[in-house]
């Protein structure tokens, strides 16, 4: 069994160490290593394609997280009380908008947005002299929708391991709902709403298949990748591949801690 789980390791994670060794090339060549160099990194930082396709993923992801935070645990608090059958039937739209492909998401997201900006279009641009079209507002909707799931997720498994006597000693000392929220619910459920921004920014940052049905004119960095790979693979992709999952692991280690350090303690 050890064998085979490092077979496995090794063909998952064995092609991402060669990228990463090969963007640090001194050469031109993308899969060869001619000494060692850092100059695919400067270059990629400093090529305002790159650049511009970086901030407007960091800002769709950051946007999309911030929604997805709020909204997330919104719902899953209106979860938290809700039985029966309509429960099992939201939990299982939950888990299917997190099992389902990117590509299924990403086609029905395009068809539900060209059809809304056909009936509504026709109405508002003679209104107010703009219309909507695919673009920023196109790519945080879409990604709010399926990153929301996992903040439902993450938030639902801590309300289930908090201590409820804490929510209902602050009721019997006079506090009112909105107080005990605030000062009782709210920080309890932090680190999960912490680690479920985080998480959600992460998926946003990487998406490239729903983010290729609905960005519009909109480039972000993976469409950015997908582009320039068309054209050949070079050293200066291999780099901004590199700073890219070196950038998620990290992001995806800091959720991990920030949940590992947010479970109650055992009693």
């Amino acid at each position: 069994m050890r064998i085979y789980a490092l077979a496995v390791y090794l063909f998952l994670y064995l092609p991402i160490g060669i990228i990463a060794l090969f963007s640090f090339s001194a050469g031109r060549s993308a899969s060869q290593m001619q000494g060692f160099s850092l100059q695919w990194y400067g270059k990629a930082l400093g090529n305002p394609f790159v650049v511009d396709a970086l901030k407007t993923s960091a800002s769709v992801a950051f946007t999309s997280a911030v929604l997805a935070s709020v909204f997330g645990t919104m719902a899953a608090l209106a979860l938290t009380g809700m039985r029966g059958r309509l429960r099992v039937l939201f939990d299982g739209m939950i888990y299917v908008a997190v099992m389902i492909p990117g590509i299924v998401i990403g086609i029905a997201t395009l068809i539900a947005l060209v059809t809304v900006f056909g009936a509504v279009n026709p109405w508002l641009e003679p209104l107010t002299g703009w219309k909507l079209s695919m673009g920023f507002g196109s790519l945080v909707g879409a990604h709010v929708l399926f990153t929301m799931s996992l903040v439902i997720i993450l938030v639902r498994a801590r309300i289930e391991g908090m201590d409820r006597a804490l929510i209902e000693a602050s009721s019997d000392l006079g506090a009112g709902p909105i107080a005990t929220f605030r000062q009782v619910t709210l920080p309890m459920l932090a680190p999960a709403i912490f680690a479920g921004f985080l998480l959600s920014f992460t998926f946003s940052f990487d998406d490239f298949i729903i983010a290729f049905f609905v960005a519009g004119p909109q480039t972000t960095l993976p469409i950015y990748i997908f582009s320039s790979i068309r054209r050949g693979v070079t050293p200066e992709i291999n780099a901004i591949g590199t700073m890219v999952m070196a950038a998620s692991l990290a992001v995806l280690i800091v959720a991990q801690l920030t949940l590992r350090r947010g479970k109650p303690d055992a009693h």
